[in-house]
């Protein structure tokens, strides 16, 4: 019972539960079986609720939550009558979506899920070699349906090469109005703003199956794997752990620039449909256009990855100043690291605001850090979610004590189905591996210090990277640093540092004084024997440093 009236308070508070006539909360109800109980189901949801409200305003303009309802029916239509014009049974086994943050891939995505097909969500930056290997194995050998934006087509074209029965859907075109039109791709491909216009006013046939949705890992310890999530794993216990840490409040905007592909972005897309909440976004994240966005509609919340804050301070003091960003409640991250000067930087300037989610694409959200968090210790990753378990485990799976570095191992509900391959991660007492190595101090904080595999034996010394990282992105002559261990002779194993200096006027240091900055810092067997300057380090599009091409260097 204490359960159940804890969570109607929390649902409460963020106004999830809100004053409504009852024929409102039935149309919900109703519209929530029609639509199917899916992962997307906060969409249908919202159109009842709210129906003339703002639901997604993106570079096209606004569309309210009924419009957006109707357009993911259309949508849904149109791929069940076309995969049945190609002797299909009526919906695509699989839709893979490579588009960037736009109606597009929302309308793709919940279209899908409605009709019952599996949603593969793709990183848009991968190349075709990476794709095809993906798209080929998560379609299993089926026909796949692929929606993607027009400035891939070469990407996916090549990727397709060997599969023509493909079918191909543009998910936004580089024009003004998003019809259909010329390509150039060679297959005269539909747009799916004019199969939209097309099927506009009908609804599909109910789902003869429950759709996966394949969130793909960030691939940092080799290629990006498919990873399952079960209906509803997790449910109300992960939508209240959500709920009390960060604080989301129903029907107010939100400005989402994380990749939507990316299981960080994705979430939040999630949450903010189930709150109805106006969902802000633009194709290509812009520091200073994010700050207008969110001043433009008054954003009560951000969703970003760790990177986009460092370049929103990366902008010059007057310009940041234009932006007062006075109605941010939270700007949430995660995906990478943060780096705690940026952190301090940010609250200083726009309040303390700052929600930092150590999640897993495997594990949902493993902790949070608040802002008096992030005051107190503005490297950590924050206290476990409710539900949710922490241990830091040695090498024998022993349990270690506070401030003693191990293996991280979490256990909730809503861990991972297992990969797509089949396979799964070693799991312990139902205590799954994160994949890092960190530690818990005194007040239950966590904090992560690396990759297990990123951990380094030089001369029979453990080290950390992070840890000459930090040291690195102390120096005021030093914007961002990455440090990596690379084979070595002598040693084993050796670091080597590639820096990125500051273009603010600071005195540029030189690699020596860089090197004698780390060794009046931490033991001298931690100095990078090799520091290699940058103009910028190599990312991913969900912000993550990447490494192995550094390591390729």
């Amino acid at each position: 019972m204490a359960d159940h009236l804890g969570l109607l308070a929390t649902l409460w508070r963020s106004r999830l539960i809100a004053p409504m006539r009852p024929d409102r909360y039935l149309r919900m109800g109703a519209a929530m079986r029609r639509a199917g109980l899916t992962a997307t189901v906060g969409f249908a949801a919202a159109a009842q609720r709210c129906p003339d409200r703002p639901g997604v305003i993106d570079e096209r303009g606004t569309l309210t939550w009924k419009q957006l309802d109707d357009r993911c029916d259309a949508l849904a239509v149109a791929l069940q009558e076309l995969n049945s014009q190609d002797g299909g049974a009526g919906s695509p086994a699989t839709v893979a979506v490579m588009c960037r943050n736009h109606r597009g891939f929302i309308e793709a995505l919940v279209a899908s899920n409605r009709i019952g097909a599996d949603v593969l969500l793709l990183n848009t930056s991968f190349a075709g070699p990476a794709l095809a290997e993906v798209i080929d194995r998560e379609g299993a050998g089926r026909p796949i349906t692929v929606i993607y934006d027009q400035e891939f087509t070469a990407t996916v074209e090549r990727a397709l090469q060997n599969a023509p029965d493909a079918v191909r859907i543009l998910g936004w075109v580089d024009n003004d109005t998003g019809a259909s039109g010329a390509t150039g791709d060679g297959h005269d491909t539909p747009a799916l703003e004019s199969m939209i216009d097309t099927h506009l006013g009908r609804r599909p046939h109910p789902a003869a199956r429950a759709s996966d949705i394949i969130l793909l890992t960030s691939g940092t310890t080799g290629t990006p794997k498919g990873a399952k999530r079960s209906e509803g794993s997790g449910g109300a216990a992960d939508l209240k752990s959500v709920l009390d840490r960060i604080p989301w409040r129903a029907e107010e905007p939100i400005v989402i620039a994380a990749p939507m592909f990316h299981a960080w972005g994705f979430s939040q897309l999630l949450f903010a449909a189930l709150l109805a909440c106006p969902i802000v976004t633009r194709r290509k994240f812009d520091p200073e256009a994010t700050l207008a966005l969110i001043e433009k509609y008054r954003a009560t919340g951000l969703v970003v990855v760790p990177v986009m804050f460092d370049r929103i301070m990366d902008l010059p003091a007057d310009v940041r100043g234009r932006y007062s960003c006075r109605s941010l409640r939270f700007a949430t991250a995660s995906g990478s690291r943060m780096r705690p000067d940026v952190v301090t930087a940010f609250m200083d300037q726009f309040g303390d605001v700052i929600y930092n989610n150590y999640n897993a694409t495997e594990a949902g959200m493993i902790a949070t850090a608040t802002p008096t968090d992030l005051r107190a210790a503005p490297d950590t990753a924050g206290r476990p979610a409710d539900g949710t378990e922490v241990r830091i485990l040695d090498a024998d799976l022993r349990e270690l004590p506070a401030g003693e570095v191990g293996q991280i191992f979490v256990r909730s509900s809503t861990l991972f189905d297992g990969y797509t391959s089949g396979s799964t991660k070693e799991f312990h007492q139902g205590f799954m591996p994160s994949g890092d190595m960190g530690y818990l101090d005194g007040a239950g904080r966590l904090f992560v210090v690396g990759r297990d595999d990123e951990m380094i034996v030089s001369g029979g010394e453990n080290v950390y990277p992070i840890e000459v990282e930090r040291v690195l992105a102390a120096h005021p002559g030093v914007a961002e640093a990455a440090v990596l261990g690379v084979d070595d002779d002598d040693y084993g194993q050796r670091l080597a540092a590639w820096v990125v200096l500051r273009g603010d006027g600071s005195a540029a240091p030189s690699v020596d004084e860089l090197k004698q900055h780390v060794r009046d810092n931490l033991a001298n067997y931690k100095v990078p024997r090799d520091v290699t300057i940058l103009p910028e380090l190599p990312r991913s599009s969900t912000g993550k440093i990447l490494r192995s091409e550094l390591r390729g260097r």
